[in-house]
C-alpha cells in the first residue's frame, strides 16, 4: 500500500526518472487540500454507523427479498455479516480517501470480494446498490459546508465517488 507520495516516488524510481514538474504540481494540490481531505475522513468515520445502518435501512425497504425468510441477510446472524462486510468497505473507502490512493481498497478489501461472495450466494447486484447508498449519504454528509475547512471540494468528492463506485463495480 502507497501513499500518493510513495506512489509517485515508486513510479519514477521504477523509470530512473526524475518527478516532473506536473507530478510536484498533482502532490503540491494534495499537501492544499490536506485540511478539506481530513474533514471529510473524519466526517465519514465519525459517522460511519449512520451511513451504514442508514443505507442497510433504505436497501432492505426496496429489495425486502433480502429480509425474508430465506433472503440473503435474514436471520441475526446474517444480517449482522451483512452489517459488517458495508462497515468494512465503508472504512476502506476512507482509507483510499485519506491516501488519495485506490491501491489499499483494492488490495486489503476488493480483491476477492466478488468471489466470496459468489461463493456464499450473496446478490452481488445488492450489495452494489448498498454500497451507492452509503455513497450518497456520504458524499451527503462530507457535502455539509458547517464546522469544515472552507474550500472547493468538488474535487475530493469527485474522488470519494469514485472510490464508492470502485467497490460497487467489484461486487457485481
Amino acid at each position: 500500500m502507497y501513499d500518493a507520495f510513495a506512489k509517485v516516488v515508486a513510479q519514477a524510481d521504477a523509470r530512473g526518472e526524475y518527478l516532473t514538474p506536473a507530478q510536484f504540481d498533482a502532490l503540491s494540490a494534495m499537501v492544499a487540500e490536506g485540511n478539506k481531505r481530513m474533514d471529510i475522513v473524519n466526517r465519514i468515520s465519525s459517522n460511519a454507523s449512520k451511513i451504514v445502518a442508514d443505507a442497510a435501512r433504505a436497501l432492505f425497504a426496496e429489495q425486502p427479498q433480502l429480509i425474508a425468510p430465506g433472503g440473503n441477510a435474514y436471520t441475526s446472524r446474517r444480517m449482522a455479516a451483512c452489517l459488517r462486510d458495508m462497515e468494512i468497505i465503508l472504512r476502506y473507502v476512507t482509507y483510499a480517501m485519506f491516501t488519495g490512493d485506490a491501491s489499499v481498497l483494492d488490495d486489503r478489501c476488493l480483491n476477492g470480494l466478488r468471489e466470496t461472495y459468489l461463493a456464499l450466494g450473496t446478490p452481488g447486484a445488492s450489495v452494489a446498490v448498498g454500497i451507492q447508498k452509503m455513497k450518497d449519504a456520504a458524499i451527503a454528509i462530507a457535502n455539509d459546508p458547517n464546522n469544515i475547512t472552507r474550500g472547493d471540494c468538488s474535487n475530493l468528492i469527485a474522488e470519494l465517488a469514485t472510490y464508492f463506485d470502485r467497490a460497487a463495480a467489484a461486487v457485481v
